[in-house]
Parts: structure tokens; C-alpha cells; sequence
């Protein structure tokens, strides 16, 4: 492997931090994109990965993302995050938390961790045993914290509702055919929202049996985990990993909105205009799932509670709306705009 500056998806970022732990078996990544706006915010991620070089390029490809994320969220953070490199029995115990824990602590505030994939509230707790610098931590009721699974959910809901309304003129769900791809924490409560509301469902998950019993429970159906994005659906929500939208996928897709919690969706940059140009209403992934981030930031910020931070999930349709409109005026796609936004944002417009 060559410098991580070297690397395709190496975009000026402030820092890209390797760390070892021999003694717990730590081996982890922590990329800071910026902190113009503040501290790094962005969550931890322990996952298996093939290559080392492919967990570099994630942390470098998610911390820019939650710079985006974090300045259209309005938040006073930036973008950072880390990654734990997971063997393949995925084997984590409290010392290799711990230890990463104090691998945030040795950057002195400049990255603030939280939850991501494969880490619990639970790993939490472990990790703030060696940092102070950490949210998403267990938190009494109406308090802000906690799980942000949830309140990713709850904001791409609502983003979904407002692309429906935007791309098919429907103010509610009623009938509307939504294929979620992931139904995990944050896909499985966006589908629990649409039921509720009268959607269509159609699940898929890479665990088929959690797929269809979510499904049997909500009156939906299930198909293979390949399959999903094939489905003729008005929309189709990604939540599970990303670069799921590329030249081979966008051309199969038979849905007219994509609005989904997945990060980092687009695997390129031209992936963008192909989803333009064939006239799908794209929402900007980092616009549409911020209701985590915007939880634990609050939390580490000491800054309101539960209602709070509801109500600020609840000016994501309106953003994504202001995304939309300039894209309509000007005819470029949807993420370039919001790129843009973000980027002027952060002072690197």
C-alpha cells in the first residue's frame, strides 16, 4: 500500500491515524476529515474487511461524508471516523475497546466516536472507559444520547415522506411501494414507520430470516438480498452498506425515488448523473440520515433534550426540499448540489 494520501478517496483530509494494540489485539484507523466547523464527529465502524487498504478507504470515504452530514445537519462538529479492524470471526472483547478508547484519547478532542456498524451501546460503555471523548452512551429517558439507530430512522422516514410528496405529488403513504434494502436497526424502524402509515413493503437483508419475519410481522414481503433493487417499487430505500448505486445497479433500479439511510450510496462521483439522468429523485444520503449524528452530538454537547432533537430531525425534509429545488434550476444532480452546499459550509467551496 502506498501513502493514505495517495489513496483515490483522500480528499485534504487533517489527519489519517493508524493504531496498533498488540496486547488487546487492536487494530484500528481513525481519519479526520475537518474540523473547521469543530471537533471530528462520527462514529465507529468494526468490521471484517479483506484488505487493510479497504479500511483506510472507508474511514477516509465515511469521515468525509460526516463532514458533509454534520454541516448540513447544523451541527458545530466536523467530520471524522474510526474504524476497528475485526478478524474474521469478528472477535471484539472490552481490552480491544478499551484500547481504542485511548487511541481516540491520544488525538486530545479532535474526534468525538459514537455507534456505527458492528458496535454496540454496550461497546461503548468499554470505549469510554479510555476517553472521555465519546457519545451515544447509555441515557435516561427524554435525555439526548443513546442508541442512534432510532433517530436515523425516525429522519429518513420523514425524508422518504417528503420524496414520495416531491416525486409523486402524494402527501401520504398510503399504498406508496417502498423496497428497503437493510432492516437492521435503521431499516427496520423506517419499516415499522411506513407500515404504520399504509405503505407497501418489500424487505431484503443479507440475514433472509430476519427479512421475513419482519416481513410476515408487517404484512410485507421478502426476497433475496441480490433481488431487491430489481423490485418495480415508487421507492427504493438502502440501508445496509454503501456504493450500492453504481453503473451496473442504477440501470436495474425500476423505482422513480431513492431515499435510503445507507452511507455513502454513490460508488462514484458519476454515479450522481447517472441517476440524474435517468430522472430518479435522489435523496443526498448524508442529508437524509442525520437524525443519529444529530442525537449524539447533542448529547456530548450537553445541548437539549429528546424533544430537541426531534425537532431538529425534523428540518431534514426541508433541507432535502432546498437540495431538490436548486437541482430543478440548475439541472445537476441532486448530490452535486448538496456537495456543494456542504463544502461552502466547511470553507472548502
Amino acid at each position: 500500500m502506498g501513502a493514505a494520501w495517495d489513496l483515490p478517496d483522500f480528499d485534504d483530509h487533517e489527519g489519517v491515524h493508524l493504531f496498533r494494540d498488540k496486547a488487546s489485539g487492536l487494530t484500528a484507523v481513525i481519519a479526520i476529515h475537518s474540523t473547521a466547523l469543530g471537533p471530528g464527529a462520527g462514529g465507529t465502524r468494526f468490521w471484517h474487511y479483506q484488505h487493510r487498504t479497504e479500511a483506510i478507504t472507508d474511514a477516509l470515504r465515511l469521515s468525509r461524508g460526516m463532514s458533509y452530514k454534520n454541516a448540513m445537519a447544523g451541527l458545530p462538529m466536523g467530520g471524522a471516523k474510526g474504524v476497528i479492524l475485526a478478524d474474521a470471526a469478528k472477535t471484539k472483547t472490552p481490552a480491544m475497546l478499551e484500547a481504542f478508547g485511548r487511541a481516540v484519547d491520544s488525538l486530545g478532542g479532535r474526534y468525538v466516536t459514537a455507534e456505527d456498524v458492528g458496535i454496540s451501546e454496550v461497546d461503548m460503555t468499554a470505549i469510554a472507559r479510555g476517553t472521555k471523548h465519546v457519545s451515544g452512551l447509555p441515557v435516561g429517558d427524554g435525555h439526548a444520547g443513546g442508541d442512534p439507530g432510532p433517530f436515523t430512522a425516525y429522519g429518513i422516514y420523514l425524508g422518504v415522506k417528503a420524496a414520495v410528496q416531491q416525486g409523486l405529488g402524494k402527501s401520504d403513504m398510503k399504498g406508496i411501494h417502498v423496497a428497503i434494502q437493510g432492516v437492521g436497526s435503521v431499516g427496520g424502524g423506517l419499516a415499522h414507520y411506513l407500515a404504520r402509515d399504509g405503505a407497501r413493503l418489500t424487505l431484503a437483508d443479507v440475514n433472509q430470516d430476519r427479512a421475513r419475519a419482519l416481513a410476515n410481522e408487517l404484512g410485507g414481503e421478502a426476497v433475496e438480498a441480490d433481488a431487491i433493487i430489481g423490485v418495480r417499487a415508487d421507492v427504493f430505500s438502502p440501508n445496509a452498506l454503501g456504493a450500492i448505486l453504481n453503473e451496473y445497479s442504477i440501470p436495474l433500479l425500476k423505482a422513480g425515488i431513492v431515499a435510503g439511510g445507507a452511507n455513502n450510496q454513490l460508488a462514484t462521483p458519476a454515479d450522481a448523473e447517472r441517476l440524474h439522468g435517468r430522472g430518479i429523485l435522489y435523496a443526498p444520503d448524508y442529508v437524509i440520515n442525520a437524525g443519529g449524528i444529530i442525537n449524539v452530538a447533542l448529547e456530548y454537547l450537553g445541548q437539549g433534550d429528546r424533544d430537541e432533537v426531534n425537532g431538529r430531525i425534523e428540518q431534514i425534509p426541508d433541507r432535502l426540499r432546498a437540495i431538490w429545488a436548486d437541482s430543478a434550476a440548475s439541472n445537476r444532480p441532486a448530490a452535486d448540489v448538496a456537495d456543494a452546499m456542504a463544502q461552502k459550509l466547511i470553507g472548502r467551496a
